[in-house]
């Protein structure tokens, strides 16, 4: 019999120890070679533990134990060969899950909560499918709120789908309920080390913002002219971010103190620009870096900008994808919010905060004008930025994006540039 050990991986240097966040795979049950088995949380990102061999799995470790990097966490037999049987019976229990039911067959989940508020209200845990636990996170909806129609009462995705569209959610619960309910969860390690860095930045920095509004007029005026020709071109959407960012970029090489981090009694200032986008992933804020955004184009920019989003969300980016950036755009605006101040992220010194558009009336030629307006903010470190760079950098970047042609000129116009002036 071969017993192959896995061991917790490195997620990087200094991390000695993660959490077991998920197992994807039950006790006992078969898996295969390269499959993903189970998820680990460290300080810096969340990553998968992938099976190195087919066989069937013997787990060590509960999820929530916090396990030292090398530590045997599961062992697979490679003996042991797939249950033909097993195997069917799993992909029709795939299939079950994915499955969306429809009201007129099935009984809605919903009114089944009501009823069951005429009685006494029995809390259990309750299994539910990967699918619908990610849409009960993100509502914030208790398991024991959901009656399951899956087998052995398992909560499917239809089931919290017909909950939500009958207007349920978590605040309403509470109210219709009449229960006073708490719910106490360990902060994972890279909640932990979000918040020991956001402390550290407030104590350690002299942090500073600078607001200004810009125009998003021309803007607006471009995309809608030429984003399905950009789509079908490139296959990704033209999207705002990549006209901050290139007008970012252009900024730091007018302003080089705001691109420049503190090291020690030095100013280590940045030939290029790796640019970081602030992405709210289901384990919290993480920023993905894009190298020598100064070098990209725009299409460029927006298939970077959607893969590194796409793998913060799923759990799948690596730590070299998220560490080295020299400048950061948050976009509080997809919130809805319309004016914050971000908070630097070091070793950074300074950090663009982009909010929500909103048509408002503005004065333009002596004549008040209905306009698609966005307040931007700069927070930066005034250990190392003064206010006339950090003013000018802010404003730069408005003049750009309020005439994008410029952003391809230096921050000129195409006849300044012409006349060489």
């Amino acid at each position: 019999m071969a017993i192959i050990e896995m061991k917790v991986p490195s997620p990087g240097e200094s991390i000695t120890e993660v959490v077991i966040a998920r197992w994807l795979k039950e006790d006992g049950e078969f898996v295969e070679k390269d499959e993903e088995i189970a998820e680990i949380d460290s300080d810096k990102a969340t990553l998968t533990i992938n099976a190195e061999e087919a066989g069937t799995i013997k787990i060590f470790a509960a999820e929530g134990d916090t396990v030292d990097v090398g530590e045997v966490i599961c062992s697979i037999d490679t003996s042991v060969k797939p249950d033909v049987k097993k195997v069917i019976d799993s992909k029709k229990k795939l299939v079950e899950e994915t499955d969306v039911k429809t009201p007129d067959k099935h009984e809605n989940s919903s009114q089944k909560f009501l009823e069951s508020n005429s009685g006494e209200i029995t809390f259990t845990k309750k299994n539910s499918t990967p699918l619908a636990k990610k849409i009960m996170e993100e509502n914030k909806i208790s398991a024991n709120k959901i009656i399951g129609t899956g087998r052995d009462g398992r909560i499917m995705k239809a089931d919290v789908l017909n909950l939500l569209s009958a207007g349920f959610n978590s605040s309403s619960a509470v109210v219709s309920s009449g229960m006073r309910e708490t719910e106490h969860s360990k902060m994972s390690p890279l909640r932990k080390k979000l918040a020991q860095r956001l402390v550290a930045v407030k104590n350690e920095t002299a942090m500073l913002t600078t607001f200004n509004e810009i125009d998003m007029s021309a803007i607006f005026v471009i995309r809608t002219k030429y984003k399905d020709k950009f789509k079908e071109t490139y296959g990704t959407n033209l999207g705002f971010m990549s006209f901050f960012t290139k007008a970012v970029t252009e900024a730091l090489n007018l302003f080089p103190t705001v691109n420049a981090m503190i090291e020690g009694d030095e100013i280590i200032y940045h030939k290029y620009a790796d640019i970081g986008i602030a992405v709210s992933a289901p384990k919290g804020l993480m920023v993905p870096v894009i190298r020598n955004a100064e070098q990209m184009s725009f299409s460029q920019i927006e298939i970077a900008i959607k893969d590194l989003s796409t793998k913060a969300r799923d759990n799948k980016i690596t730590l070299e994808e998220m560490t080295g950036g020299t400048f950061t755009i948050t976009n509080g605006g997809v919130f809805g919010s319309m004016m914050s101040t971000p908070i630097i992220n070091p070793p950074q010194s300074a950090i663009l905060g982009m909010h929500n558009i909103i048509e408002r009336p503005v004065a333009i030629e002596g004549k008040v004008v209905i306009r698609p307006m966005m307040y931007v903010a700069l927070s930066y470190d005034h250990r190392i930025i003064d206010g006339r760079e950090s003013v000018g950098f802010l404003k730069t970047v408005k003049e750009m994006l309020e005439n994008p042609i410029s952003i391809i000129f230096g921050g000129k116009d195409p006849e300044q540039v012409l006349l060489n002036l």
